[in-house]
């Protein structure tokens, strides 16, 4: 058993792919970067980190000098062993590194990223043109303890559940 990946391990392994990893890539649903982070996280499964064997990877998402890694943990796989998980791939690939555990939540979502300020609420807009848009409150007193600028953390959320998301500090 090994985590779980959108591509065959022996296609990562040698950097040739066959047809269906090619098309994954060839569609834009795993790009380079994704499969550097794919072989960083192999390599450790391999030496430091076996439960990282019931884990799942979801998708890497860099924005300017953050990445975040959204996974699906495995029961053996503790926060305390992905904070040093995301303490290796920030040294291998010289970027801040957040795991996220993807979930449908909005709510859930920023809470885990925006960590260490704490979300006061999201509320739900209904815009003109029948579009939706996501409002997560911060507190004022909390503005400094995010951990990137609020529109880095704005286009990382949006991009995640593919919808628009606001960030409002109040």
């Amino acid at each position: 058993m090994r985590m779980k990946i959108p591509l065959d391990y022996v296609c990562v392994r040698s950097g040739l792919f066959c047809d269906r990893c090619q098309s994954l890539v060839d569609e834009g649903k795993v790009d380079d970067f994704d499969i550097e982070v794919i072989k960083i996280l192999l390599d450790l499964e391999e030496t430091q980190f076996k439960e990282l064997k019931d884990s799942t990877y979801d998708k890497a998402i860099k924005l300017n000098h953050l990445v975040i890694l959204l996974v699906n943990s495995g029961p053996t796989m503790t926060q305390q062993k992905w904070i040093k998980v995301a303490k290796i791939l920030q040294d291998k690939l010289r970027v801040k590194v957040r795991v996220l555990e993807k979930t449908n939540s909005i709510k859930n979502s920023a809470m885990q990223l925006l960590s260490p300020a704490r979300v006061l609420g999201v509320n739900t807009v209904w815009l003109p043109d029948g579009s939706v848009q996501y409002v997560i409150r911060v507190s004022k007193t909390e503005r400094r303890m995010l951990p990137a600028e609020a529109g880095l953390l704005e286009s990382a959320l949006s991009k995640i559940h593919s919808t628009a998301v606001r960030i409002r500090v109040e």
